[in-house]
């Protein structure tokens, strides 16, 4: 035990980034720092607009390095005399990948929200540091050029190592601890079926934003809780899925299971099936991603199998609920397809949350840029910025043209 208890204070300290730090992942990710204060150090932040948190944040954790992408609120707490003495505040998209670049960050914890992180993921992986993925739209968005730059073991030129943060693809991670590739039949990714599982196209007519933010069983951010209401965050993480995995679609399958205590299984050819249950708490998958290889301490109180009650397991209504089948035909055509329908869902979610347009329009906005799609073979972080631009420009077109 005494060996035990050595090795445990010999650990060398993590030195982590956090980008978008004052959102729901970025919190709870600065929780499980706190909790490990000997193991993990912070030392670079970053938000979009919630300054003064992330000024709040930076003092906690005696940040020096911390980037906005927000420059007028950067002006304002300049003003208000809320940054910390000594702490450098930069302004920008360029400021905030440089912070991936600084040589005291040995892991960067991507939790920005939307396309904006596929600059930033790349970066960390080509500067040939640890990515711990919170942002699924890095992956699907930019998943061939992320995945040319992960370090394989192979003698290939260095690259970064990826971690993914997502609780369905954690739980795939460590599923796949020692087994190889071959050896599985199929990936089965859990959806607790939003606020709306079982209701009808007509009924879904109606709903609001504030219905579609009330999730079931998560705390999210509203970008991310309003996915999980259509479904296509199950769509963003089945291409998800594809590139971590290397696995083909037909071996990717979604179930819709309400309780959420099973976070996502592995079946294999003999099969056998591996699941993984965990309380549904965002720290868990996150302190995974900062602890790997080792296990740490929970940072939250374990499930209790004798509380937990049925599991139930359905098929995921994709005639209601259109965005998963959209995003699965968008990473099956591949190239720039999923990039455009990745920007496509980001304008309707936003018209969505501001009452621009319904909750079925979602799902047309993002059919209908997919079909003016022109798709090519992904060639460069910048091509997907010009697709981007050109999906979301379109989308917002055919937003404003429903009212």
């Amino acid at each position: 035990m005494d060996g035990m208890r050595a090795d445990m204070h010999s650990r060398p300290v993590k030195r982590i980034a956090v980008l978008g730090s004052t959102g729901s992942i970025g919190e709870q990710t600065l929780d499980v720092a706190a909790q490990h204060p000997d193991t993990l150090s912070v030392v670079a932040l970053s938000a979009g607009s919630r300054a003064q948190r992330l000024c709040e944040q930076a003092r906690q954790f005696g940040v020096k390095a911390c980037a906005l992408a927000d420059e007028q609120a950067a002006r304002q707490v300049r003003q208000d005399g809320l940054v910390p003495a000594g702490m450098d505040l930069g302004v920008g998209a360029d400021a905030i990948e440089a912070l991936v670049r600084l040589p005291e960050v040995d892991l960067v914890v991507n939790a920005l929200v939307g396309a904006a992180g596929l600059r930033a993921s790349y970066e960390t992986l080509r500067a040939g540091k640890v990515l711990a993925l919170a942002n699924k739209e890095s992956l699907v968005v930019g998943g061939e050029l992320l995945t040319s730059l992960v370090d394989t073991g192979s003698g290939m030129p260095a690259g970064g190592q990826l971690l993914p943060i997502d609780s369905e693809h954690g739980a795939i991670f460590q599923c796949l601890a020692g087994e190889g590739l071959d050896q599985v039949t199929r990936l089965w990714v859990t959806a607790s079926g939003g606020p709306f599982r079982g209701r009808t196209r007509e009924q879904l007519q109606t709903v609001t934003a504030a219905q579609a933010l009330a999730h079931p069983t998560w705390n999210m951010g509203p970008k991310i809780t309003i996915d999980s209401a259509t479904l296509m965050n199950k769509g963003l993480e089945v291409i998800e899925a594809h590139h971590l995995f290397a696995l083909p679609y037909d071996k990717i399958s979604v179930v819709v299971h309400p309780q959420s205590a099973i976070h996502s299984m592995v079946e294999f050819v003999d099969g056998s099936v591996k699941a993984h249950l965990g309380t549904t708490d965002m720290r868990i998958p996150i302190q995974y991603a900062l602890s790997y290889p080792d296990r740490w301490s929970a940072p939250v109180q374990p499930l209790d199998f004798c509380q937990m009650g049925s599991l139930d397991f359905f098929p995921p209504d994709t005639t209601t609920f259109r965005c998963l089948a959209l995003a699965r035909a968008a990473g099956e055509r591949g190239g720039t397809l999923p990039c455009a329908m990745n920007a496509a869902n980001e304008v309707a979610v936003a018209a969505f949350l501001a009452d621009r347009i319904g909750y079925l329009a979602i799902a047309d906005t993002v059919e209908a840029v997919m079909d003016a799609c022109d798709v090519e073979a992904v060639t460069s972080v910048e091509q997907l910025g010009a697709v981007d631009a050109w999906a979301r420009a379109r989308a917002s077109e055919y937003c404003a043209n429903l009212n």
